[in-house]
């Protein structure tokens, strides 16, 4: 599966350049080129409306682009998760404990350095990574918030739309000094995370996003006990090749799955992830159309009250 290789040949079959689709697509020829050309990947079809616009200017169904990428996705995330985990970048992981609760920060650091890329600070990553794509997916869908970004940056709203597709393509093992500094810093304000539940507050840029405080609890709420917990589901967490991209919005679906009298296997809830995933099981819909029952409560609390969502992590 190859997505940049059918966009070229359907380029050429159209007589059309990449600056033709680049306009089409709002974005900078410099993205389409890297696009095409495979150095950069191809963005997640569900955080993005590229392929939307890219199926439409290049005669394709609904939908073509946007099935395809996604298949090309998991196959390169299962392929890198073939192997261990490299550590983030210096200068990535120190923004990150830079923006930790001082009366944490220091044994937050602790815990961080004593493995290259371990369970914290993966499951911190992760969680401050979906929602600085929840809010740069935000800007995305509204063109004025988007210029105004830009003119921050000093870019065109197609440099500035083309940059933050890149963001939004990006995964945990990938995040790069760039757009750590050019998303993580300036949105995220502070975090703070209790060691004992693995609960988490995000305080997020005011200026930036529709909600200051982002809450997570990573604990047990449901009719079983932590003892009574799936095992199978317990081992897909563990297993990184399986989990490392999974979002609180996901495990929340996961783990609400119940079963009598048969015991599901990792292998089981990593194909329910996929399954989840792909554009084909939720074809789009009208904008006044409700949400597929299968999607989760969203996790994220819009005010300083407690949040009564819940998601687990062993």
């Amino acid at each position: 599966m190859d997505v940049s290789l059918i966009i070229r040949q359907r380029l050429k079959e159209l007589g059309l350049e990449q600056r033709d689709l680049a306009a089409a697509a709002q974005v900078t020829e410099s993205y389409i080129s890297q696009l095409l050309s495979r150095k950069k990947a191809p963005p997640a079809a569900e955080r993005t409306d590229l392929y939307e616009r890219m199926d439409s200017f290049l005669e394709f169904p609904r939908g073509h682009l946007s099935s395809m990428a996604q298949a090309q996705r998991h196959e390169e995330l299962k392929r890198k998760l073939a192997e261990p985990p490299s550590p983030l970048f210096r200068e990535v992981r120190e923004l990150i404990i830079r923006r930790c609760n001082p009366e944490r920060r220091t044994q937050v650091r602790e815990i961080f350095e004593k493995q290259a890329f371990g369970e914290l600070e993966r499951l911190v990553t992760q969680t401050l990574l979906d929602v600085a794509k929840r809010v740069t997916h935000e800007e995305l869908n509204n063109e004025k918030r988007l210029r105004g970004v830009g003119k921050l940056r000093h870019q065109s709203y197609e440099e500035a739309r083309a940059m933050s597709l890149e963001f939004l393509a990006t995964d945990l093992f990938n995040i790069s000094v760039e757009h750590s500094s050019a998303f993580l810093g300036p949105l995220i304000d502070t975090w703070d995370i209790d060691l004992q539940t693995f609960a988490m507050e995000i305080l997020l840029n005011k200026r930036r996003a529709s909600s200051r405080i982002v809450r997570f609890q990573f604990v047990e709420t449901g009719a079983l006990s932590a003892t009574e917990e799936e095992h199978g589901f317990k081992e897909f967490l563990r297993n990184p090749g399986m989990s490392a991209d999974v979002s609180g919005e996901e495990i929340a679906f996961l783990k609400s799955l119940r079963f009598h009298r048969v015991e599901p296997t990792a292998l089981y809830y990593y194909r329910e992830l996929q399954s989840l995933r792909d554009p084909l099981h939720f074809p789009a819909r009208p904008r006044d159309a409700k949400a597929p029952h299968r999607s989760t409560a969203n996790l994220f609390s819009e005010n300083r009250k407690p949040s009564r969502k819940s998601a687990s992590r062993s």
